[in-house]
């Protein structure tokens, strides 16, 4: 796609990113071209790796971190000057927070990269907005609807450059996968079947005693409060991923851990960034597996272990089929065409981003949308969203992408939001 038609359909004035915004020059001594202040808010394991990568960009600098578990901002400070020496840099003492607020009120700092449980991405992202502080928030964008519009329409008033972590759009074997898609290599596609892994679950796991190192009514944040277990928030020395993303109101299970990778993929091959799936059918005989949805146009999208495991898509055309997963893309009855380089002169090229990080990177110093854009990410997050609202209702539901609602079903629509606790209101803005 050329540069200019993938900014003229972002739902963004173009101006919007053409300057660069007062909070960028007003420290002292900063230009266009200086590195990058970049905070990061939640330093357990996908934080720490995030700065990992971050930490090697001479564009950027982190200089702070914030953590409900104290613990995990000193590791993540060790972790970084670990890091630095390994790259042949200086050491030097970041900035440690236990209030993401107290982060985000140093002048100092240009953007944020939000690696939090997903209950917590609306209410950061909209106050990281506010502040101008362009952002990178880890995927799925939102836990509902209504947030994820909230998002989108926050990074746009406050005028911030917003990536959404869906990091296999910046993958070549996905980029390959979609423009072989687009260019009807496969013919038309009729059916994709997608394997994922289920829905979320109640969370029932008992109260433990709540650890020292953390503070667990800021961890709970804007949820209903329920005590502390230590699989909901791993400690340092569990190396699981925590399971917090099965369980609601803390997550929507694999349907959106997995879905905001899979189903981004689709909605990138189908050309639907700006819009999405009509209807969501539900399965008679599973309340986990088996659920389809539609594209107007009449393409089926299907929840189901097709292949080897989890985490696979499969095109199915008038013309072949196309596979693709993390490890692997391949197409049938042509193999060849998955390792092919096309070269037609008309053939349909997408945005090329070969690093996430530094696209979003790119796009701050440029003031220009990045490969996935705020609205792209509220877009797919959309998908699985309405994707746990049916599995949970077990009815079909009809849905308009344009006005965002159901259509006749008020007590659906009643699940597009989700009641905030206390002193947070992500609409406040």
């Amino acid at each position: 796609m050329k540069r200019r038609n993938f900014i003229k359909d972002c739902s963004v004035a173009a101006s919007a990113f053409s300057i660069i915004p007062s909070h960028l020059l007003a420290r002292k001594g900063n230009s266009p071209n200086d590195k990058i202040q970049i905070g990061f808010i939640g330093a357990g394991r996908q934080g720490r790796g995030l700065m990992e990568n971050f930490v090697n960009y001479s564009e950027a600098e982190v200089i702070s971190v914030c953590d409900v578990d104290f613990e995990k901002t000193t590791l993540f400070s060790k972790k970084l000057n670990q890091k630095l020496t390994e790259n042949q840099r200086s050491n030097r003492k970041i900035k440690e927070f236990l209030s993401y607020r107290e982060l985000l009120d140093d002048k100092e700092l240009d953007a944020v990269v939000i690696a939090t449980p997903d209950h917590w991405h609306a209410q950061m992202s909209v106050d990281s907005a506010k502040l101008k502080k362009d952002v990178y928030c880890e995927k799925p964008l939102s836990s509902s609807v209504y947030e994820g519009r909230a998002i989108v329409d926050a990074a746009r008033k406050y005028q911030i450059i917003f990536q959404t972590g869906s990091m296999q759009r910046s993958w070549g074997q996905f980029r390959h996968a979609v423009e072989l898609i687009r260019n009807k290599y496969i013919g038309e596609v009729k059916t994709i079947n997608v394997a994922i892994g289920a829905p979320y679950i109640s969370c029932d796991l008992p109260t433990q005693p709540t650890p020292k190192n953390i503070n667990w009514d800021d961890w709970i944040g804007p949820a209903p409060y329920r005590g502390y277990h230590k699989d909901l928030a791993c400690p340092i020395g569990d190396n699981r991923w925590a399971q917090w993303r099965n369980y609601f109101p803390f997550g929507g299970g694999m349907v959106t851990d997995f879905g905001a990778h899979m189903f981004d993929i689709v909605q990138w091959a189908l050309d639907k960034d700006q819009t999405g799936p009509t209807e969501y059918i539900p399965p008679v005989t599973s309340s986990n597996i088996g659920l389809s949805f539609r594209y107007q146009n009449g393409i089926e999208v299907n929840h189901r272990k097709w292949g080897r495991g989890n985490n696979e898509i499969q095109f199915i055309g008038t013309e072949g089929k196309l596979e693709v997963s993390r490890g692997y893309i391949k197409t049938y009855p042509d193999r060849s065409l998955a390792k092919k380089t096309i070269d037609k002169v008309n053939y349909e090229r997408v945005y090329l981003s070969d690093n996430h990080h530094k696209d979003w990177l790119k796009a701050i110093k440029k003031r220009i949308p990045p490969i996935c854009d705020v609205e792209i990410g509220h877009r797919t997050a959309t998908v699985c969203n309405i994707v746990n609202i049916a599995y949970a209702l077990q009815r079909p539901l009809n849905w308009n992408p344009n006005s965002e609602k159901f259509i006749n079903d008020p007590g659906a629509s009643l699940m597009l939001d989700r009641t905030y606790r206390g002193k947070w209101n992500y609409k406040d803005f």
